[in-house]
């Protein structure tokens, strides 16, 4: 059976023509759907129920989508979050990712690519991490199954996004990868990548990985991408 097709979806939108929308155009693709009004309903359905993707609305009647996906993420949670929101800068879109969403989706949408990104959030969050996988590369170390960044012992915290920045770097550590791989592996459907958003997340990155540490293992190349691995 295809666990997609049996996943639990809440979604957390105020108004309830653009809610009553998502959800029908959902359980015709034969997704269980819960929908929360406010962010105090949400949190009560989070308490009770299992889910496994979020989409979450960031102007609510309460308390803040950000303010919200802060909380799921401080449980902790790696459920997957989308975002929905009438904003669409390039800040709008950073402080969405800070706050734990792992993608971010402009309002009015098309249905059909609301539904793509669902897709993709559920087939990554579905792959099975095999017990105590752990990626290497010198002295740093992600342990997949805890979800865990560790530098010569210390751990490091990570955003949601900057995790998965840093596994898709770790999987190909050695290989340039660009910011069109970057893009279409770790911001999924329809990224823009004229945007400076991934040059930030590196930077992010590297303060994390490289900054207290004299060897460096983030690299740019210039024109090229970008590279994790010992000089």
């Amino acid at each position: 059976m295809n666990s997609e097709f049996q996943a639990q979806l809440l979604v957390v939108e105020d108004e309830p023509k653009v809610a009553a929308f998502i959800k029908k155009g959902l359980q015709t693709q034969s997704y269980a759907v819960e929908v929360a009004m406010t962010g105090e309903q949400a949190k009560n359905l989070l308490t009770s129920s299992r889910f496994d993707l979020i989409i979450l609305d960031v102007n609510l009647p309460d308390i803040t989508g950000l303010e919200l996906a802060e909380y799921i993420r401080a449980r902790p949670s790696q459920v997957p979050i989308l975002m929905l929101t009438a904003l669409d800068t390039v800040a709008d879109k950073l402080l969405g990712f800070e706050a734990g969403a792992d993608d971010y989706l402009a309002k009015p949408f098309d249905f059909m690519e609301l539904l793509a990104r669902v897709k993709v959030l559920l087939r990554r969050s579905a792959v099975v991490q095999q017990p105590e996988q752990i990626l290497r590369v010198a002295d740093l170390e992600l342990d997949l199954h805890e979800r865990v960044a560790r530098r010569n012992g210390q751990t490091i915290a990570l955003t949601a996004r900057e995790y998965t920045l840093l596994e898709y770097l770790m999987r190909n550590a050695g290989r340039v990868v660009s910011r069109v791989d970057i893009a279409e592996q770790v911001w999924d459907v329809g990224f823009d990548t004229g945007t400076n958003v991934i040059d930030v997340y590196v930077s992010y990155l590297r303060a994390k990985i490289d900054k207290n540490s004299p060897t460096k293992l983030i690299h740019t190349l210039i024109g090229m991408g970008y590279v994790i691995k010992e000089k």
